[in-house]
């Protein structure tokens, strides 16, 4: 079930699960990273380009045109994350994906943790004909693990 609903900060958390992409470098270097790119390009496609090869230039172009693009679509989804608490009446789960915030509320009494069929699906939670997928941001050796942590927890509520 999608909430709106603000958390009380009152409220103890009785766990907290944060589950990030792996981001290798800062934006600053990736900034850096695709500064040097562009310039390393049109340094090599200028003097082609005086020299009379005059289609390098729009190949080049062609070529920084689509790079930007990969790495606009990278950055957008850089900061996605997927958060999990465990509070003593509610599980609350927060997608982060392309900046676009979705929360869902559960009761944790009432919520299933389903493995996917393979190692490579995320893992579903389930509660009263309502489901969540959760772990796309974990390794595929870390999912179930994170379930059966996931189900003790839940299971000590109960």
């Amino acid at each position: 079930m999608q909430v709106s609903q603000t958390l009380t900060e009152s409220e103890p958390v009785i766990k907290d699960w944060l589950m990030k992409r792996n981001c290798s470098v800062s934006p600053r270097q990736f900034v850096g990273f695709y500064a040097s790119l562009a310039l390393f390009s049109l340094a090599v496609a200028t003097p082609l380009f005086l020299n009379g090869a005059w289609l390098v230039l729009p190949f080049t172009g062609v070529e920084l045109t689509v790079v930007t693009v990969a790495f606009l679509i990278h950055a957008r989804h850089a900061v996605d994350y997927e958060r999990i608490r465990l509070f003593q009446n509610r599980l609350l789960i927060e997608q982060m994906n392309a900046e676009e915030l979705t929360r869902f509320e559960f009761n944790p009494r009432w919520v299933r943790v389903e493995t996917g069929a393979t190692p490579r699906e995320p893992l579903t939670i389930v509660s009263r004909g309502q489901s969540v997928k959760v772990g796309q941001h974990l390794a595929q050796h870390r999912r179930k693990q994170f379930a059966a942590e996931l189900q003790a927890s839940l299971r000590r509520l109960a």
